[in-house]
């Protein structure tokens, strides 16, 4: 056996404990037992501590130094444990098994408190969560900026500087076309009330259209929305609301574009550095180029329009057109998971700035609903209402994912590049969507992006497969032709 064999098999061990510890997770949110909160922290404080104990193990730094790489793929997986080994040792083990404790109880306490529309009930405990961010940030950072050093871990080699600067280029577009559609006349509405037996048979479907393997997932329910896992065990799950059903059925498509991802990566690269998705604004490009491009297109939509016929039977909407128009229907809303693709990225432009300013001290934990408060009607132009529909209504603060939220707007971005690619690839995409086929666009997609796993570095992946450098410009030149058609601009 070589240091660089010793050293693999190490590494598979640990990504196997770190799919346990993320079922613990997945369980939380879909099964576990209300009254079992304080002992899951526990358990994930001693799995946080484990994974800890064997990311900073000093045999690691042995190996590194004397592993050579058989191959690239070699180059590529040692690059990723050195740079994993590197951030682990500078976080203290008490301050990792602090964070999973806190955050586990973070997540109950907001939960109950977005169901009691009670602000005041969350906030001490995320002013825990935040301390100890701002902790870990500090330990990151190398005298640099901490926010760039918790984005990292989710969109490497990016900075809150770069963010900003890609925000403030899309905004003036975004908010020039929000207004051009606001004062149009809207779609009609769905009418009547969807079952969530209903809901949920056709959301299966639909994660089985987009190629979702169900025998390696499956579908539950969550307050929140997610998928978990990789390689052979991927899940996903949904909401049911039965005045709304797109809420269920997108939720679903956007989360099987999660999961298709990590269930397409190579097997050779499983439980591994690289059998995962590389960063979480490529893997959030995948669930929106899913969602939104492919699953509200005219073409899809015109099929999906049968299938909620069949499940539903008469929903007020007559003939694929207008179905269309309503699945893309621009409205006034507070949700970010249910903004149309038009205002979306306004709302993670508004957490991004938010959090920004909480890690950096500028804003604190106490003053964040009005703040929220203040920025949305600023930007949105109505007040808030109540607090489900304000600062509560995510569940990423309580987890302690800060650096996060910008991701979701980068893999917009991504999306718009990929998308354009896309067209010209598979040029009968339109038909193929039109039948309900996804397999052209998906086996692309799976081909040129999600095969590959953390083999590249983001922008690379981005950029060999859509032939550009990502930027903004191919999703907004998308979303003013699309909704410039629907709403007659």
């Amino acid at each position: 056996m070589t240091a660089f064999d010793d050293l693999m098999t190490f590494q598979r061990e640990t990504s196997a404990l770190g799919q346990v510890a993320g079922r613990l997770g997945w369980d939380q949110e879909t099964m576990m037992p209300k009254g079992a909160a304080l002992q899951r922290g526990e358990e994930k404080a001693a799995m946080a501590a484990i994974l800890h104990a064997r990311r900073c193990d000093p045999r690691v730094a042995e190996w590194l130094a004397a592993a050579e790489a058989p191959d690239p793929i070699g180059a590529a997986q040692l690059r990723e444990i050195r740079r994993a080994y590197d951030r682990a040792t500078k976080v203290p083990a008490d301050l990792a098994r602090a964070l999973a404790r806190t955050t586990t109880r973070a997540h109950g306490i907001w939960a109950q408190a977005r169901a009691d529309e009670d602000v005041a009930a969350f906030l001490p405990v995320l002013e825990e969560v935040v301390a100890l961010r701002r902790q870990e940030a500090q330990a990151l950072a190398d005298d640099g900026d901490p926010y760039d050093a918790l984005v990292e871990d989710y969109e490497r080699a990016t900075t809150g500087a770069q963010i900003a600067a890609i925000f403030d280029a899309m905004r003036p577009r975004l908010v020039d076309l929000r207004a051009a559609v606001l004062d149009r006349p809207a779609p009609k509405a769905l009418e009547g009330s969807f079952d969530e037996s209903g809901q949920m048979k056709l959301s299966r479907q639909l994660a089985r259209a987009f190629g979702y393997d169900m025998q390696h997932g499956r579908v539950d329910k969550a307050v929140h929305p997610f998928s978990s896992g990789s390689g052979m065990d991927v899940r996903i799950t949904t909401r049911t609301n039965p005045l709304d059903p797109f809420n269920c059925l997108y939720s679903t498509i956007h989360e099987v574009g999660h999961a298709a991802y990590e269930q397409n990566i190579s097997r050779d690269f499983l439980l591994t550095p690289l059998g995962r998705g590389v960063s979480m604004g490529v893997h959030e490009s995948q669930s929106r180029i899913y969602e939104n491009q492919l699953g509200r297109s005219r073409a899809f939509t015109g099929w999906m329009y049968g299938q909620m016929r069949e499940a539903f039977g008469d929903f007020g909407i007559e003939g694929p057109d207008a179905f269309f128009a309503t699945v893309n229907t621009v409205h006034r809303g507070y949700i970010r998971t249910e903004a149309d693709e038009v205002q979306y990225n306004l709302h993670v432009m508004l957490r991004f700035e938010l959090e920004r300013a909480l890690m950096s001290g500028d804003l604190a934990v106490c003053d964040l609903e009005a703040a929220w408060n203040d920025r949305f009607e600023a930007d949105f132009g109505y007040p808030i209402d109540k607090p489900s529909n304000g600062c509560l209504q995510d569940v990423h603060w309580s987890e302690g994912l800060f650096g996060y939220f910008p991701t979701y707007s980068l893999g917009n971005v991504y999306a718009g590049c990929l998308y354009q690619a896309l067209r010209q690839a598979v040029p009968d995409l339109e038909d193929q969507l039109a039948l309900g086929d996804t397999s052209g666009a998906t086996g692309w997609l799976a081909e040129n992006v999600q095969r590959h796993g953390g083999l590249y570095e983001p922008r690379e992946v981005i950029a060999r497969a859509s032939g550009m450098e990502p930027g903004p410009e191919p999703l907004l030149d998308y979303l003013e032709a699309k909704f410039g058609a629907l709403y007659g601009l």
